[in-house]
C-alpha cells in the first residue's frame, strides 16, 4: 500500500471517509460483500486478517480459534498472503464456509478494500508498529492483538482505547477479546468513538 494512505483520499474505495464521516465506512463493507456475494449486512462484525496467514503471524493460533470465530456470527476475511500449508486451511474453509469465510488477493486494490470494508482487525501474533496495524488504525479498523505500547487496551468506563488486547497468546485469552469486541460493537455510538480513536492516533 502506498505509505500514510489516508480513507479520506483513497480514491480505490467505494466511497471516502474520515473520522468525522465514519458512518460512510459502512458503504464500503456493503460494496465487498456484494463483491463476494454476501448478503450485504451492516451490523454483522466483519474481522480481517489483514497480515495473512503463516507461522510468524500466529497461523496455529488462528487454526484453534477457528471454531470459536465460527460460533460467534461472524464474517472472516483474511488476505492472501502465508504459507502454502496454511494457505491450503484456510482455502479450503473458505470453500466450505463461502457465505462467511473469504480470501482477497495480496494486492494494493484489495488491501484498501480490505482496510475500508473491516470493523475489526485480529492479530494472533505481535503487531508492534506495523504497516498492517498502522493502516487498520488509518482505516478505523479496531485491532484485537497482544498488549503492546502502540495501542491502548479499550475501557468502558473512561471510553477511552483503541484495541481490544490480550496479554497470553493462546486461543482462550484471544477469544475473550473478541468477546469483549463483539460486545462493544453492539453499540454503535460506543463503537465509532473507538474507531475515531484509533483513526486519531494514526495522524
Amino acid at each position: 500500500m502506498t505509505p500514510n494512505l489516508s480513507p479520506s483520499y483513497d480514491n480505490k474505495i467505494t466511497r471516502k471517509y474520515s473520522s468525522k464521516t465514519l458512518e460512510h465506512k459502512l458503504d464500503n463493507k456493503t460494496a465487498l460483500q456484494a463483491e463476494l456475494s454476501w448478503p450485504e449486512e451492516k451490523r454483522i462484525p466483519m474481522i480481517a486478517v489483514p497480515s495473512g496467514v503463516d507461522e510468524k503471524t500466529g497461523g496455529k493460533l488462528l487454526l484453534n480459534l477457528l471454531p470459536g470465530l465460527q460460533a460467534v456470527g461472524i464474517e472472516l476475511v483474511i488476505l492472501g498472503r502465508g504459507g502454502r500449508e496454511f494457505g491450503e486451511k484456510m482455502s479450503q474453509l473458505a470453500h466450505e464456509k463461502g457465505h462467511r469465510v473469504a480470501i482477497l488477493k495480496d494486492d494494493d486494490v484489495d488491501q484498501r478494500k480490505l482496510y475500508a470494508a473491516a470493523d475489526i482487525a485480529l492479530f494472533c501474533f505481535d503487531a508492534g508498529n506495523t504497516e498492517e496495524l498502522q493502516n487498520c488504525l488509518r482505516y478505523g479498523v479496531v485491532p484485537i492483538a497482544p498488549d503492546t505500547k502502540a495501542l491502548e487496551n479499550y475501557n468502558p468506563v473512561q471510553e477511552r482505547g483503541t484495541a481490544f488486547l490480550y496479554d497470553k497468546m493462546n486461543e482462550w485469552h484471544v477469544f475473550a477479546a473478541l468477546v469483549r469486541a463483539l460486545e462493544t460493537y453492539k453499540f454503535p455510538y460506543d463503537w465509532r468513538t473507538i474507531q475515531r480513536q484509533c483513526m486519531e492516533s494514526a495522524e
